[in-house]
């Protein structure tokens, strides 16, 4: 059984009402026998007006029109109709003595779904109304299900957002605290075991931080809360800094932060925030997936009419399958010291810089490291 006659089979059809529009009274009644037998509701219209008066009254789901009628013909009351955004999305069938080629294409023109020729039978006539209701039924289905995805996704946003916003500041904190106490610690005064214990609880304090952050923001882009503010901006007066926060994360783990600043002015035309959080994301990958006493360059070239910021790390590298979807997937993959990763960091990353005029890229072989790349639009002069 396919799909479409398991819907029709689910149908309760005194949920749906037709139309019969006739100016022939007979065919009215024999219509609206054959119609209230297969347990539709019916109601009835003799004319073109009559018809949208009571389409509007009755709000039918199905419309059985006679298309040769005294005051307006079928084909002209359905132009009208098509023309009401009240009645526009009510489907016709016509009821037409008329089967030549050029009417059939005019009645499609002026909006029909079906014509069902006369004289009719019985089991036409009850094929072709339960076809067109179950095609209502889908569409129902689909924009109930559609309103309960919106809600879904409307509540799960709030929910990511309260849930980042209330803990990011006394998150935020407690990795203040715990950044202070290993600084000003070592093995030799804490012994080791407890050494370790502290500089595993900073470095996690750092990940939920940026997880939190990362969360709150992708969650304002998503809801339109989120605007992007264009400035002019000197990469060389952006890009050290956020090189600067990263050195201590660097250092538990050995590795060198490689700045290659160009020998010229990089300007562009980007939103600061947003682009310091692209470039704080890929460098957070970066000495995540590296190996202790490894080194990280960033580098900054010109693309075009792009500026193009490069963290190259040399750590664990990507699979060439994952290549394509590593910006979008979101999955969670784990680093070279154990640690955690969302994905979502690097979701927010393009999202970031398609709404900046520019894009994300990678470049990566499995077990020799990877390289990220952000687009940024140069200043025009």
């Amino acid at each position: 059984m396919d799909a479409g006659a398991t819907l029709e089979s689910k149908i309760n059809r005194s949920d749906y009402k037709v139309l019969i529009v006739d100016d022939v009274m007979s065919n009215v009644l024999l219509l609206k026998i054959l119609l209230t037998n297969e347990k539709f509701q019916v109601c009835t219209a003799n004319g073109g007006n009559a018809c949208i008066e009571q389409a509007k009254k009755e709000h039918p789901d199905l419309i059985l029109l006679d298309v040769m009628m005294p005051d307006i013909s079928g084909f002209d009351t359905a132009v009208i109709m098509k023309k009401d955004p009240e009645l526009a999305d009510i489907p016709i069938i016509f009821l037409t003595a008329l089967n030549t080629p050029a009417d059939l294409v005019h009645g499609f023109q002026v909006g029909a779904s079906d014509f069902l020729t006369k004289p009719f039978n019985k089991e036409e006539l009850v094929m072709r109304v339960t076809q067109q209701i179950s095609l209502v039924a889908a569409k129902r289905i689909i924009e109930q299900q559609n309103e309960e995805l919106k809600a879904t996704l409307n509540n799960r946003d709030k929910m990511y957002s309260v849930i980042a916003h209330d803990l990011r500041s006394p998150m935020a904190s407690i990795r203040m605290v715990l950044n202070l106490v290993v600084a000003s610690t070592s093995p030799d005064l804490v012994g080791p075991e407890l050494y370790e214990l502290l500089d595993k609880a900073n470095r996690e304090s750092e990940e939920v931080h940026d997880l939190l952050d990362n969360l709150l923001k992708w969650t304002k882009s998503q809801t339109g809360r989120l605007n992007v503010v264009l400035q002019d901006l000197d990469l060389n007066d952006i890009v050290p800094g956020v090189v600067e926060i990263f050195e201590m994360i660097a250092q538990t783990k050995r590795i060198k932060l490689d700045y290659q600043a160009p020998a010229e002015p990089m300007l562009v035309n980007a939103d600061n925030d947003m682009l310091k959080t692209v470039i704080r994301n890929f460098l957070s990958n970066a000495i995540k997936f590296s190996p202790e006493d490894s080194s990280i360059e960033i580098l900054m070239t010109r693309d075009g009419d792009y500026a193009k910021v490069s963290v190259r790390d040399h750590g664990v590298g990507i699979a060439a399958d994952r290549i394509d979807t590593i910006f979008h997937k979101g999955e969670t993959t784990y680093g070279t010291g154990g640690e955690e990763g969302s994905g979502l960091g690097l979701q927010l990353c393009q999202d970031f810089a398609r709404k900046n005029g520019g894009d994300c890229m990678v470049e990566s072989v499995e077990g020799e490291g990877s390289t990220f790349s952000v687009l940024i639009p140069l200043k025009k002069v």
